[in-house]
């Protein structure tokens, strides 16, 4: 018996080291590691790109639902409560870093009338100022097409944006705004609407179309809006002026303009009202003249009686 239960424990023990030979060793841990060194770990989600959308108070209820359809179509967005007209533009710096967001829309409405659009690389710049014209959400247009909700866009520019170099710097800050990033947790993984950004009489037309077929065929879903470059700062919402629109004409003074043209008319109808009666004909002009008894007689009878006379 005792034979036997030495020749066991010598089996055990031959197969207990071949198992163990067979088992990969794990890797041996760095011999000194600080305490504060995160440990590095494995992530897919690599541009993470963070949009703030939030709006000042004084906009009206299409520019509100303007900025909830731009949010819906950006999965990577943030949320935030309006900001009051009290607060500077640098307030918002702060907002985005206690967001953890880099990106930053902002919707600011005067007179209830106009709306403008800030966009913003925070916390270094540079950031644009819009002013948004010919707005149309989706609700108003209800077009045919559709996209799924979170889905990635396809970002198409108008060959326009390579010629200048303001329009340069525009592509960059609308394609690391408006692209989803790859592998972002609320993004759906493809394609299945596209952005174009066209550069038409010194302004940017935005439009989302589905995409039906390979082929190319696409449907519009919305929503539609015309952003009209005012100025391009160095920093954040603020810095030196990097560039200005020259072709801008603010919605008050255009205002104006049509009121100075409607008066132009008022004054212009006078005018001619006061040269028509100057130059309207009196009652001489209808004098009758001394020869019209030779049309009371036939012509048959006035040759007789100039033939007598002879």
């Amino acid at each position: 018996m005792t034979k036997a239960k030495k020749s066991l424990k010598r089996k055990h023990s031959v197969e207990h080291t071949q198992v163990e030979k067979s088992e990969p060793s794990p890797q041996p841990l760095p011999s000194v590691r600080h305490s504060d060194e995160p440990i590095e770990k494995k992530r897919k989600w690599i541009n993470k790109q963070r949009v703030l959308v939030f709006a000042s108070r004084g906009i009206n209820h299409r520019d509100r639902h303007l900025m909830e359809d731009l949010k819906k179509l950006m999965p990577h967005h943030k949320p935030e409560a309006k900001m009051e007209r009290t607060k500077t533009l640098n307030v918002i710096n702060e907002m985005c870093e206690m967001k953890n967001c880099n990106k930053a829309i902002m919707f600011e409405g005067r007179k209830k009338k106009d709306l403008y659009l800030w966009l913003s690389n925070v916390p270094n710049g540079p950031s644009v100022k819009f002013l948004v014209e010919s707005v149309s959400t989706m609700a108003e247009l209800k077009l045919t097409g559709n996209c799924l909700r979170g889905s990635r866009p396809l970002l198409s520019f108008d060959p326009n944006f390579e010629k200048e170099h303001h329009y340069k710097l525009l592509k960059e800050l609308l394609t690391q705004i408006f692209g989803v990033p790859k592998h972002h947790p609320k993004s759906q993984p493809f394609f299945d609407h596209v952005y174009t950004f066209t550069i038409l009489d010194h302004r940017i037309w935005f439009r989302n179309f589905q995409i039906l077929s390979e082929d190319g065929a696409v449907a519009e879903i919305g929503p539609r809006f015309v952003l009209n470059p005012v100025k391009i700062f160095s920093g954040s919402f603020g810095g030196a002026p990097l560039w200005e629109n020259s072709h801008y004409m603010s919605p008050s003074k255009y205002r104006q303009q049509i009121q100075l043209e409607a008066k132009h008319k008022y004054v212009n109808r006078v005018q001619q009202k006061a040269t028509m009666e100057a130059t309207r004909p009196g009652g001489d002009s209808y004098k009758l003249t001394p020869l019209e008894d030779i049309y009371k007689t036939t012509s048959i009878k006035k040759a007789h009686e100039l033939l007598k006379a002879k």
